[in-house]
């Protein structure tokens, strides 16, 4: 139990004079409005300052956002969390990596064509995207345009695979293998994957062939990416079947037989080396990533675990 001490008596003065009225002309009375209007006043304060900070920075912020470094690396990271979520953030970020080598090898190319690049842009669970202001000049250029995407990001998982089975890594295999079916499909003959511009210098059996393979695909594993590839496809090939006449598109579609050979070429043999690399980098096997947790991805596999003592 606890006591509350009395109230000291107030100090007794003397009587005095009564104030002169005069004396009480600068006095003004304490409301109880105005504490809340004092805290309401720092209340606001910051929310004021930042304000007035963005109002300062505004041409600064939106310069910032407007650069294609800034872009490219912030789509990167929203990706890597995306996947990350799922797989963890080591094959999340190697996963991003790969698909940015991927898109490298169009700038690369584009570079070398002399098109601008608009930028770099990741999309989670849709892939990676270069913006151009304009395509290749013509159905050859725009095949190489397209081929070399797979090119190099088939390199990439290449050397990512030969390293995970030099070190024994089981991550680096996976996502060598993850790389290889990356690429492969996309030399599907259809656009807008890179097979679609690859075979554009050939007659369009190729995309009619390509956009069979993918409704089959899409009824075997039936996934809301493949819809929208099969959706822009269809209406593609039905613009160029449309238009297969008009003098513009012949134009565009003139292509020297040398070039359509060795476009064949080399779209043939990159399809049977992906495959092939992913063949071989294909096993089950479980392996540990975000913190410990298992989940299943297909690597290859693993030396056999060490046997433990037996308990005495």
């Amino acid at each position: 139990m606890s006591s509350i001490a009395p109230l000291p008596e107030p100090e007794r003065r003397a009587p005095g004079p009564a104030p002169d009225a005069g004396d009480l002309r600068g006095y003004e009375p304490i409301h109880p409005g105005g504490g809340l209007r004092r805290l309401g006043r720092r209340l606001a304060a910051p929310f004021v300052a930042i304000a007035a900070l963005l109002a300062k920075f505004k041409t600064a912020a939106l310069l910032l956002f407007k650069l294609k470094l800034f872009a490219t690396a912030g789509t990167m990271l929203v990706s890597v969390a995306a996947y990350a979520w799922l797989w963890g953030w080591r094959f999340g970020a190697g996963f991003v990596a790969l698909l940015l080598v991927h898109e490298l090898g169009h700038v690369i190319e584009a570079r070398r064509q002399g098109i601008p690049v608009k930028g770099v842009y990741f999309v989670p669970f849709m892939g990676a995207v270069m913006m151009s202001r304009q395509g290749g000049k013509d159905a050859a250029a725009q095949a190489w345009l397209g081929l070399s995407g797979p090119i190099l990001g088939g390199a990439a998982a290449f050397a990512v695979w030969g390293i995970g089975e030099a070190v024994g890594s089981q991550l680096l295999v996976a996502l060598a293998f993850t790389a290889f079916l990356l690429n492969l499909f996309n030399l599907i003959p259809l656009a807008p994957l890179d097979g679609g511009w690859a075979t554009a210098v050939f007659h369009p059996l190729f995309w009619a062939l390509g956009l069979a393979g993918l409704v089959v695909l899409a009824f075997i594993w039936p996934s809301p990416i493949l819809l929208i590839v099969i959706a822009v496809g269809a209406y593609e090939l039905w613009q160029r079947w449309r238009r297969r006449k008009e003098p513009a598109l012949q134009a565009y579609l003139d292509v020297r037989p040398r070039q359509r050979v060795a476009i064949a070429a080399v779209y043939l043999s990159l399809a049977a080396a992906l495959a092939l690399g992913m063949s071989a980098s294909h096993q089950k096997r479980t392996f540990s990533d975000r913190g410990g947790s298992a989940h299943t991805a297909l690597v290859a596999p693993a030396p056999p675990a060490p046997a433990r003592p037996a308990a005495s």
